[in-house]
């Protein structure tokens, strides 16, 4: 299964190494492989330095695509993530 959603970052301090060591650690729990994109670059999420790399502050949108047999459960726990601002809301 795949799934692609446009998510937007909405805590203060923007995706920085906290926040990516989330995502990764959410992922690690899963089957499921995930890409973001911003603009032309895309990236594997099971990295913290790739997700860095994205250069994410406040408000960047970015499109996550989650391919796998666990795909929907996954897409919707980075989708919380995102909304409750990785905790920093």
């Amino acid at each position: 299964m795949e799934f692609v959603k446009k998510l937007r970052v909405k805590n203060e301090l923007g995706l920085h190494a906290r926040s990516a060591a989330q995502i990764v650690n959410l992922i690690r729990k899963h089957k499921s492989k995930v890409y973001f994109r911003k603009g032309n670059q895309t990236v594997e999420g099971d990295s913290i330095l790739s997700i860095l790399t994205l250069n994410c502050p406040k408000g960047t949108e970015l499109e996550v695509k989650v391919v796998g047999e666990d795909a929907e459960d996954l897409i919707e726990k980075i989708t919380e993530l995102f909304e409750k601002g990785f905790g920093e809301l």
